[in-house]
């Protein structure tokens, strides 16, 4: 039997038949449906394999040959589909290690790499000597490799910006926060202001009540006024009686010296 090979991103399907598969009601139409196959005529072989599943539709030989014909023409979902159908019993069949080998090629196509990975590793379990079968492992073990690496980098990046965006958001309701704290509290702000007010409006009281001071006269009454108008004729008297005593004594000096 042959299967499908795998090297690199190279791609060879060729036909695998489970022609030792015995008491098969639809081994002619699988026959038919071989031969359209090998002459490439895949939607012909198709029809026969059809023929074949209506006698037997978990057909081994029926199902995994039409998963082939799905195969080359790039139909992989279905070719998948056809290949489960049958999974439990070709595991067990003499062609188990061919069986996981094409559900392996299937999943490589699909760039499905743990699932081939696991399908080739199955396949080997059965049958180490296939080198196809360890080639293709090889590879589909490294591309999953890579896609794990790229996975992990990607949840690095995301968590940085995750990160990144945390911290912004954080400095905003910060920012919003306080200025909820300034809205929700103007008692305060009010308060700096009346004191503020009260401080400047003493300072002008204070300030014009210096310019009433300075532009009032004193007041007194008509009784110290009396008082205060006797102690400044006194005053006078006297400074009077002085000055009338020292004329006399001049006159008197200057008559003694014309006595001379």
């Amino acid at each position: 039997m042959k299967r499908v090979i795998y090297i690199l991103l190279s791609v060879c399907l060729l036909l695998v038949s489970f022609a030792d598969v015995s008491a098969q009601t639809d081994r002619r139409e699988v026959r038919k449906g071989n031969r359209r196959f090998k002459e490439g005529e895949y939607t012909e072989a198709q029809v026969e394999y059809l023929k074949g599943l209506a006698k037997d539709s978990l057909s081994i030989a029926a199902n995994y040959n039409m998963a082939n014909t799905f195969f080359r023409q790039e139909d992989y979902a279905n070719a998948e589909k056809a290949l489960t159908r049958v999974e439990d019993k070709a595991v067990t069949s003499a062609d188990g290690a061919a069986f996981y080998y094409n559900q392996g090629a299937v999943a490589i196509a699909q760039q499905n790499w743990q699932k081939a990975v696991e399908a080739f590793a199955k396949s080997l379990l059965i049958n180490p000597d296939d080198l196809d079968a360890k080639e293709n492992y090889i590879y589909a073990k490294k591309m999953l490799q890579n896609q794990q690496q790229n996975q992990n980098n990607q949840n690095q990046d995301q968590n940085q910006d995750q990160n990144q965006d945390q911290d912004q958001n954080q400095d905003q309701n910060q920012d919003q926060n306080q200025n909820q704290d300034d809205q929700q509290n103007p008692d305060d702000q009010d308060k700096d202001q009346d004191d503020d007010a009260k401080d400047g409006d003493q300072g002008q009281e204070e300030q014009n009540q210096n310019k009433q001071n300075q532009g009032q006269q004193p007041q007194i009454s008509p009784q110290a006024a009396q008082q205060m108008l006797q102690a400044i004729q006194a005053k006078e008297k006297e400074t009077q009686d002085k000055v009338n005593k020292a004329k006399a004594a001049a006159l008197k000096s200057r008559q003694k010296e014309k006595n001379w």
